[in-house]
């Protein structure tokens, strides 16, 4: 069948929505959403999604919105889910934006932004080189683009909005939701898979063109806090226990080449990405990744033993460990009588002339907590590379390809899954 989307509506869609700042804050943990950003786009949407005709849209308190796109086709099949975050990482700054689209890469250098001479090169980035002669999407250097996960959203409303300006195109019931605080790794708690109501669903999050996940991280964020001793330093010989040298042995004692810049594929790793405090008392925030669950559980109890060993050599409490699961691995989900929903995406994907490249994610998304909270939901790529970062960028064929993978999986969801 020819679904074909178009690239004008595309790019007009995803730039109004990263022209709103929806950074989430993994520091706020009392609020949902973190961040006051992330209900004012949610709004924004909610209506987006009321004017383009879809029903049953439903906003609550914590910026959780779904919407229905009812079936036309006798509503015999099941209902599928596509569900998209709205907030963007906290890693680099979200805004103001200033995107601009490089015509026809040309396989060269992309300058960003010449006055603080940030450079986007295909040196360090050789998957650049995969889109030459493409259209791509940049930012200034400022900022990250929010291709993660605006990319997903659009590829999903724009979709939603082609069948129901195409009622020929018959479908089965097609439920959106929509999380904030996805970058926190927050998003699912609050996320109510009963009013969901579907059968199954796909995160479209991924990223390269082709990209179709199923199996994700299983994920620890631990935060380790160390117990100083201050002394005045002129008097602090055999007196004083600095906090921050605690961290930084720690830091030391982790496996070297368990890091995520040494690792790939099938490996896990420890990642410290932040640390905070003092002499007295110095806090780590700590990322424990392993797609094995055994090993998973060895990592974590790998920290326990360092912070033993600590409180043996520098005193009881010296050294705490906070334990914190985040998600585990969907594949044990998604195996587990689930592998229909898999094969629907690669037909699709096909059905849209992509070749499914299928690879586990280093990270995880809304899919890995719903999925094990009944709703088998593998993710689908949306085009974006280098998200997190102000080197982020958009092939606009990929964005395009991402969103006609989902609008034939929409339609070939209704006619297989019944």
């Amino acid at each position: 069948m020819e679904l074909e989307l178009s690239m004008e509506t595309l790019v007009k869609r995803f730039k109004d929505y990263i022209s709103y700042n929806t950074q989430s804050d993994e520091d706020n943990d009392k609020e949902c959403p973190s961040t006051p950003g992330q209900m004012v786009f949610a709004k924004h949407l909610a209506e987006e999604l009321k004017d383009i005709g879809l029903s049953d849209v439903t906003l609550d308190a914590h910026g959780y919105i779904m919407a229905t796109l009812p079936a036309n086709d006798g509503g015999t099949g099941k209902t599928v889910g596509f569900i998209s975050h709205l907030d963007t990482a906290p890693d680099a700054p979200g805004g103001p934006m200033h995107p601009r689209i490089v015509k026809d890469y040309d396989g060269k250098d992309i300058v960003l932004n010449e006055k603080e001479n940030i450079i986007l090169s295909p040196n360090e980035f050789p998957e650049l080189l995969d889109y030459k002669g493409q259209d791509i999407m940049v930012t200034d250097g400022l900022t990250l683009l929010g291709a993660d996960d605006k990319a997903g959203l659009t590829a999903i409303v724009t979709a939603a909005e082609y069948l129901v300006k195409h009622p020929e195109v018959k479908h089965g019931t097609i439920r959106i939701g929509v999380t904030p605080d996805e970058e926190t790794g927050r998003s699912a708690t609050l996320f109510d898979v009963e009013k969901f109501g579907a059968d199954f669903a796909y995160t479209v999050d991924g990223g390269a063109i082709g990209g179709l996940e199923y199996e994700t991280f299983n994920a620890a964020n631990p935060i380790i806090t160390f117990h100083g001793r201050s002394v005045h330093t002129g008097d602090a010989k055999g007196k004083m226990l600095n906090a921050l040298t605690l961290a930084a042995e720690w830091q030391n004692l982790l496996p070297a080449g368990e890091k995520p810049e040494y690792t790939e594929g099938y490996e896990g790793f420890f990642h410290v990405y932040k640390i905070s405090g003092g002499v007295e008392t110095c806090t780590m925030h700590m990322l424990v990744r392993d797609h094995d669950r055994a090993k998973f559980e060895e990592r974590k109890a790998f920290l326990d033993k360092l912070a033993a060993f600590f409180n043996e050599r520098y005193g009881a409490g010296t050294v705490e460990v906070t334990p914190h699961d985040v998600y585990y691995n969907m594949r044990e989900k998604i195996e587990d009588g689930n592998m229909y929903v898999v094969d629907l995406a690669k037909e699709a994907m096909r059905e849209a002339g992509i070749e499914p490249v299928i690879s586990p994610v280093r990270g995880g998304t809304d899919g890995s907590q719903l999925s094990f909270r009944g709703l088998p939901c593998p993710n689908l790529f949306t085009g974006g590379l280098n998200y997190h970062g102000r080197y982020e960028y958009l092939p606009l064929p990929s964005l395009k390809a991402a969103g006609e993978t989902t609008l034939h999986l929409m339609v070939l969801a209704g006619k297989k899954a019944k």
